[in-house]
């Protein structure tokens, strides 16, 4: 059982910038693939972005493209979510997955094996 934690959100202004983390214990995170999904209320779960196991390859929603970013640290069992220029509709609940069994991150949710609690991210002035 994988066990992921997300953390770094909060309330920010337009504009401004947040780093979400996703952390696990006990597993070695490199034989992941990793996820970011949101969920805004009323909504349906949508794809944020993705990394491959090593980090090398990363993919992401054309609408976040260019404000966000992923990375990992495999060293410190940790994936990152840079965000930055934030608007009001980026409000959700920001989720981490893992896959165990594909090497390239997917889009699809139903890829995904393993499920963090998720973490608030409100974007107002």
């Amino acid at each position: 059982q994988v066990q992921l934690v997300e953390s770094g959100g909060g309330l920010v202004q337009p504009g401004g910038s947040l780093r979400l983390s996703c952390t696990t214990s006990g597993r070695t995170f490199s034989n992941y693939a990793v996820g970011w999904f949101r969920q805004a209320p009323g909504k349906e779960r949508e794809f944020v972005a993705a990394i491959s196991r090593a980090g090398g390859t990363t993919r992401y929603s054309d609408s976040m493209k260019g404000r966000f970013t992923v990375s990992r640290d495999n060293a410190n069992n940790t994936v990152y979510l840079q965000m930055s220029s934030l608007k009001p509709e980026d409000t959700a609940v920001y989720y981490c997955a893992a896959d165990p069994i594909n090497f390239y991150g997917s889009a699809a949710d139903n890829i995904y094996r393993y499920w963090g609690q998720g973490t608030q991210v409100t974007v107002s002035s």
